[in-house]
């Protein structure tokens, strides 16, 4: 196998919630964290403009309080998003809104910027689903490069030690994940100084070489 392929975990998930406008911040930082977690960052404003979309059509067609739910799952290389209500009769319409109209836009807004959008009918409920393309060659690669591939490897070996309860193949938390690299950067602290090297030296260096990267990259 290329040192560069690993594989990035995505387990599909779900979010009841109720349709209300203030509940749909809440689910907008939800799909942020979890795009992160899942080595999509890149996505974030798009996928959150289609939950806000998606919600909102709830919330307009079947109404304020509606038990709904948020479900999100890898389609293949496609992000998958499904938002899912009870009624099976208010179905989402494709207009053609004009430029002074207040609404109308939300599915033409959907159908612009994903790759492709339905709606499942159910006995008693409905789902409206879309799918954004990702850039991954597979449904668990990721698009980090060589660079996050050793550094996902590295620390998935070490949180085995640091952090046994974080399984090697469930995604980590944030905070966890976050707590585990800094746990790894002292140790190697302390290995460069038993070993007579400047710590503070070599972090500037590697601060350096990181800021390089970073500009040829943006």
């Amino acid at each position: 196998m290329d040192e560069c392929q690993c594989e990035v975990p995505r387990k599909a998930w779900d979010l009841p919630f109720l349709a209300e406008a203030e509940e749909v911040a809440g689910l907008r930082r939800v799909m942020a964290l979890h795009l992160k977690l899942w080595g999509l960052p890149e996505l974030t404003d798009v996928v959150q403009l289609c939950v806000t979309e998606l919600v909102s059509n709830v919330l307009t067609h079947v109404g304020p309080g509606t038990p709904t739910t948020l479900a999100v799952s890898m389609a293949g290389t496609r992000l998958r998003i499904e938002v899912r209500d009870p009624d099976a009769r208010a179905l989402p319409t494709l207009l053609a809104a004009a430029d002074g109209d207040e609404s109308g836009r939300g599915m033409a807004i959907i159908d612009a910027i994903t790759d492709r959008w339905g709606v499942v009918l159910r006995a008693d409920s409905k789902v409206t689903w879309c799918e954004l393309p990702t850039g991954l060659a597979a449904p668990t690669g990721h698009t980090g490069g060589c660079r996050v591939t050793r550094a996902e490897a590295t620390l998935a070996l070490y949180r085995r030690t640091t952090h046994p309860t974080a399984g090697p193949t469930s995604p980590l938390g944030l905070a966890v994940a976050e707590e585990a690299t800094i746990d790894l950067i002292v140790d190697l602290l302390h290995w460069l100084r038993a070993h007579g090297r400047d710590p503070d030296e070599v972090l500037d260096r590697a601060q350096l070489h990181f800021d390089c990267e970073v500009g040829e990259a943006s």
